[in-house]
């Protein structure tokens, strides 16, 4: 649906039910909570039954309570403050097992994350990172773990990997100074997205770079910049971002890369168990 949820409910206020226009008026009062709301807990919130929160998302003209549901958190993730995160993690676990809760959650971002990945796009980019003449990966804030991760193991790998730092604007332009046709930018970001992420991507587009977004969905600012992109669902637990999914996304990355850099890869690491070996790089463990 094209319409801003809120608009449309608004829209149609004159025509809603009395109980109808009790979940609107919520809604409209507590999007951020409601968005994160089973239909039943919705409906007992606002006194009416969980068939009217059903109907009411039907009469919306969606294709049920999930994809009304799921319009709603498409609208508001990246406009969370983490005070805003925070309450709505607060109301979400209430008296909850909160390690299972969590833990749980992430298993449902994986398994969301394998049925609806582009494996057509994976194995685009994962060409692209096999023959580029260098590789530029930028992650700030909390997606700047991640995009470590990525480059440590790429850099095992290739020869030419540069981590873009972007402490200041001007760092990822001087960074990027010299990208252009035959390289490839990883570009990671997650709501709330960084706009210097964003502008980096959009920067080695107009290059002629080929640019690999990692982030949530095709409505996220990277893939409007990206050449191939990469989704991993991401979750919000509290004013932590859970980069469960996007982790394993890159690592399967890191798999299909190094089985096609094999050969190379095998003698790389012959001659680093030497060099680890001699000065005591690893603990050597006594069984």
């Amino acid at each position: 649906m094209n319409h801003d949820i809120l608009t449309l409910i608004q829209e149609n206020m004159p025509t809603f039910s009395k109980g109808q226009k009790k979940i609107a008026n919520f809604i409209l009062e507590a999007y951020d909570k409601a968005a994160f709301m089973t239909a039943s807990r919705l409906g007992k919130r606002v006194g009416v039954s969980e068939s009217t929160v059903v109907r009411f998302a039907a009469e919306l003209g969606y294709d049920g309570y999930p994809d009304m549901q799921r319009s709603l958190q498409k609208m508001i993730r990246n406009r969370l403050t983490s005070v805003q995160r925070i309450e709505v993690a607060n109301d979400r676990l209430e008296d909850h097992d909160l390690l299972s809760t969590v833990l749980q959650s992430d298993m449902e971002k994986i398994r969301l994350t394998l049925e609806e990945v582009d494996r057509e796009g994976f194995d685009r980019a994962v060409d692209a990172i096999v023959s580029a003449r260098k590789i530029y990966i930028i992650g700030v804030r909390s997606s700047a773990a991640i995009a470590s991760f990525l480059s440590f193991y790429l850099n095992l790998i290739f020869e030419d990997v540069c981590l873009v730092t972007a402490n200041t604007a001007s760092d990822i332009f001087e960074s990027l100074l010299r990208v252009g046709e035959g390289d490839v930018v990883v570009g990671i970001s997650f709501p709330r997205y960084s706009s210097r992420t964003v502008q980096a991507m959009r920067f080695a587009r107009s290059r002629g770079a080929t640019t690999v977004a990692i982030t949530d969905s095709e409505a996220s600012p990277l893939a409007a910049n990206s050449t191939y992109t990469l989704k991993a669902r991401s979750d919000m637990a509290s004013f932590v971002d859970s980069l469960v999914a996007p982790l394993s996304m890159v690592n399967a990355l890191l798999v299909a890369v190094s089985r096609r850099k094999n050969d190379d890869l095998a003698r790389t690491f012959r001659t680093l168990e030497e060099i680890w070996d001699e000065y005591g790089v690893y603990e050597k463990v006594q069984e």
